[in-house]
């Protein structure tokens, strides 16, 4: 056998199919949801998996609104921004972006998660969260996808 024949086979661009996913958020808990959703998001799921390459699938997140914290945690947890200024540093309670913004909890749990680099934020544009049962992603028919059975 000639072991120089073999070769790696890495994906690119034009090699990698991509599929749209829908997760259902009701009742999951945050960082469960985030981490399976960011290993989808990179592609890691995926035998084909190449580090430096977007071939993660899209996924759709629905009912953002519903998703579980344990603990004291909507209280507790502190999200802090930074204004610029002196001084200008805000902060805000998982319960106060619940009722502001609920799709932005989940967002910034998936973010956290995915490369801090040009990479990760080509990822994170495969990701659409919505905080309530409707989407906008219909014509692309994405297939509904239990958290269970992601590793």
């Amino acid at each position: 056998m000639d072991t120089l024949s073999y070769k790696t086979v890495s994906a690119n661009k034009s090699t990698v199919t991509k599929e749209w996913l829908l997760v259902d958020a009701e009742g999951e808990t945050l960082g469960r949801l985030a981490s399976k959703v960011a290993n989808v998001l990179r592609g890691k799921h995926k035998p084909s998996f190449t580090p430096h390459v977007d071939c993660g699938d899209n996924v759709v997140i629905i009912n953002a609104e519903k998703v579980a914290l344990t603990g004291n945690k909507w209280q507790d947890k502190v999200y802090l921004r930074y204004t610029g200024y002196p001084g200008g540093q805000r902060s805000t309670s998982a319960l106060e972006l619940l009722e502001k913004k609920p799709e932005a909890i989940v967002e910034k749990a998936i973010k956290g998660m995915l490369p801090k680099n040009r990479l990760g934020a080509e990822l994170f544009r495969n990701l659409k969260v919505y905080a309530g049962p409707n989407h906008g992603q219909e014509a692309q028919k994405p297939t509904a996808v239990n958290l269970k059975d992601l590793k």
